[in-house]
């Protein structure tokens, strides 16, 4: 059974890296700005020495609560993914087992916030002190805890489904739970704007006049279907200006935070627009989804060669509740190795996105403003280091940016 199940994971491994490596060629745009990627911007074309001044301090203690955050919860998660400590909480569980997996989820995570709690409430007093939260602390606790919960529900389905199925088949669990799981990924992309939206903010038409017009106008000239553009009430708890689309098929919707509404002259909102409409017209929702179940592929194969690897020395199975901490432990390290890939694809798209915008709007003055005016806004860090923008930069620079609307 064991040697049925190692050929079974390595088989489920290949299929979704090859999927994966397929997927990223034919989708993923790799060369998306014609005749190569431009010289970035000089900084101080951009920004004046006072902004850069501010940026940098900003997203130097930013990096500084971010990366401590993630090494603590990395620490956590393996001193009690691959410890007693985390058996010997599993244990304490009671009742049926899809239960207790649940509860064991639930309580790391609580264990693993409460760990990190004092470096998002430095976080958050950083966003205070330089202006970009609006959130009291108490709205600030609320979407934290509206967060985890979410976060445990989700971690909870997809967990009790790897067990079920290792459970129920114990020699093919690795190719059955990555079917699946890759399965409950585009089901999560799909309800993620009807189910988990709402919990944070409020949405509502954008209403009639000259931006509508002009966004319905840039849809058309794009060939995106838009029935409705929304507009979230962000300003309750941000500064900053953005929009974003989210879901795919009849969930789509391309949504503007109030605040760019409000705050911006129109020519640079419906540059951000066109933006936005560029990452519709490309299916850029779908094509993350896609490559995110087919890395559940690649993730439930690996899975499955630890767990025999673990098995032959004494670790529990996949099958048992006290498994459920170095599955969870596993998870984590995966994600913040698998950040290059998944951010480097991300940069791509963004890049796309930004050549459509500029092609539709046939207006780079305005796209400049509007990045000089959100580096400014955001205080973003114009040169971050290199190596942090290659691990964790899932846009490409504001210098970049310019760089490309400027040529």
């Amino acid at each position: 059974m064991v040697d049925q199940q190692r050929r079974v994971a390595l088989g489920t491994t290949i299929i979704g890296a090859a999927a994966f490596v397929v997927l990223a060629a034919w989708l993923v745009p790799w060369d998306p700005v014609p005749g190569g990627a431009p010289t970035p911007a000089d900084v101080d074309s951009v920004l004046t020495a006072e902004q850069v001044d501010r940026a940098e301090h900003f997203s130097r203690w930013a990096r500084v609560w971010s990366w401590s955050s993630l090494a603590v919860s990395l620490a956590v998660a393996c001193w009690l993914g691959f410890g007693r400590r985390g058996r010997q909480l599993a244990g304490r569980m009671r009742g049926p087992w899809w239960l207790r997996v649940a509860l064991v989820v639930a309580a790391l995570a609580v264990i693993g916030r409460a760990a990190t709690l004092p470096m998002a409430v430095a976080a958050q007093q950083l966003r205070r002190d330089a202006g970009l939260s609006t959130a009291s602390w108490s709205g600030w606790a609320g979407d934290l805890v509206k967060g985890e919960l979410v976060g445990i529900v989700v971690t909870s389905i997809g967990v009790v489904a790897l067990v079920g199925i290792a459970r129920r088949w114990r020699r093919a669990w690795p190719a059955i739970a990555g079917a699946l799981l890759a399965l409950l990924v585009v089901l999560g992309s799909f309800v993620y704007p009807l189910l988990v939206e709402p919990l944070f903010n409020s949405f509502t038409p954008l209403p009639d006049g000259s931006l509508r017009t002009g966004v319905l106008r840039l849809a058309e000239e794009e060939g995106v279907d838009v029935d409705e553009v929304l507009v979230s009430d962000a300003s309750r708890r941000t500064t900053t200006i953005n929009a974003y689309v989210s879901g795919f098929g009849g969930t789509r919707r391309v949504v503007l935070y109030d605040t760019l509404v409000e705050d911006l002259p129109e020519d640079q909102a419906l540059s951000v627009v066109a933006h936005e409409l560029a990452h519709a017209r490309h299916d850029d929702v779908v094509i993350g989804t896609v490559l995110g179940a087919a890395g559940m592929l690649v993730g439930a194969g690996l899975l499955g060669l630890l767990a025999g690897a673990a098995r032959r020395r004494g670790w529990p199975d996949v099958t048992d509740v006290g498994a459920v901490p170095a599955v969870l432990a596993l998870v984590a390290l995966a994600t913040v190795l698998s950040a290059p890939v998944q951010n480097g694809i991300s940069r791509q798209i963004e890049t796309r996105a930004d050549v459509v915008a500029l092609e539709s709007t046939d207006d780079p003055e305005a796209f400049v403003g509007l990045q000089r005016r959100l580096a400014a806004r955001s205080l973003s860090d114009p040169t971050p280091p290199r190596w942090s923008q290659w691990w964790f930069g899932s846009h490409p620079t504001v210098l970049e940016r310019v760089g490309l609307a400027r040529r």
